[in-house]
């Protein structure tokens, strides 16, 4: 059985770029089984999505624990711990991130012997701006598997993108078969894992809430005030920036919009965002009446306050 991980930030289309390699697969015959992995966090925020395949039914479910291929479409999730990307990896995984940065280069940093690939697609200053990069990775990943041809990599995304425009369709199937083109050289050489057993089962790292002896139980929440400690602003790919000059100090509406609760109000009826906690979702830039809230890219408005600080 083919076991896929595909790894990426919400906006990105990695649960786009999984059920297009799940579709390409059931083109060419296959059993499959296509599952995204995710929150109630939006853009920027990391999720995972799932595949596999296999000749046979599949009675696997959950999450993938020993993959075969894990693609990763934003290097920066490398090091972040909550995003997984490396657990289940063995010297059998083959590893491909999205990156400017060589596959040596990342097997010195990661210090494994998996077999490490690098996908150097157009680089933008911000990547959640990248709307293709789901297509790109799903094309790289059958390439990679060696078992999906490119017609039926083309059926399936215009299958899976049913019902957008033309362009956007046609954007798509080229970024496609862009991907496909770029791992020509290493086709093939990701190989099915052994099946598993009930005895290979390990527990996922759930966390348990215990719920209150009454008739209408809920979660206990033991501590107030702990989600502050969550840096959810680490998130953001686009900054919000508020142009105090066009602000008409309506603070009733960028604040009551906001899904985190990151926007206060100073001593001066201004509204003030907590960069910490904001995720970027732009909701405050959509409803500002005056649009005296703009979005910045991340790494342009980090650049400048370093500047600034020099």
């Amino acid at each position: 059985m083919y076991r896929i991980r595909f790894h990426g930030r919400g906006g990105q289309g990695m649960k786009t770029a999984g059920r297009i390699l799940g579709n390409a697969f059931f083109q060419e015959g296959w059993e499959v089984q296509d599952s995204p992995k995710y929150g109630a966090e939006r853009r920027g925020a990391p999720i995972t999505s799932a595949v596999r395949a296999d000749r046979q039914p599949i009675h696997e479910r959950g999450v993938i624990q020993r993959p075969d291929l894990v693609v990763v479409a934003d290097d920066t999730l490398v090091p972040v711990q909550t995003a997984e990307v490396l657990a289940g990896l063995s010297n059998d995984t083959v590893l491909l991130i999205d990156s400017n940065t060589d596959a040596d280069t990342w097997r010195r940093r990661l210090g494994i012997n998996s077999s490490i690939h690098t996908l150097p697609v157009p680089n933008t200053e911000d990547r959640a701006e990248q709307a293709h990069v789901g297509a790109i990775c799903a094309g790289a990943a059958a390439r990679l598997i060696g078992r999906i041809s490119v017609d039926s990599l083309e059926t399936a995304v215009r299958e899976e993108l049913e019902g957008f425009a033309g362009r956007v369709i046609e954007t798509n199937v080229a970024n496609a078969r862009q991907g496909f083109e770029l791992m020509a050289a290493y086709e093939g050489t990701v190989s099915p894992g052994d099946e598993l057993t009930a005895a290979d089962y390990t527990a996922p790292g759930w966390i348990e809430l215990t719920a209150e002896k009454s008739e209408l139980s809920a979660p206990t929440i033991y501590r107030t005030a702990n989600s502050v400690q969550v840096r959810t602003g680490l998130w953001r790919t686009m900054r919000p920036v508020i142009e105090y000059d066009h602000c008409n100090r309506c603070n009733w509406v960028c604040g009551s919009f906001c899904p985190d609760s990151a926007i206060s109000i100073d001593d001066n009826n201004y509204p003030v965002i907590d960069l910490e906690h904001c995720k970027g979702c732009l909701i405050c830039v959509a409803q500002c009446p005056p649009h005296a809230i703009v979005s910045i890219p991340e790494q342009v408005a980090i650049a400048a306050a370093e500047e600034a600080s020099t």
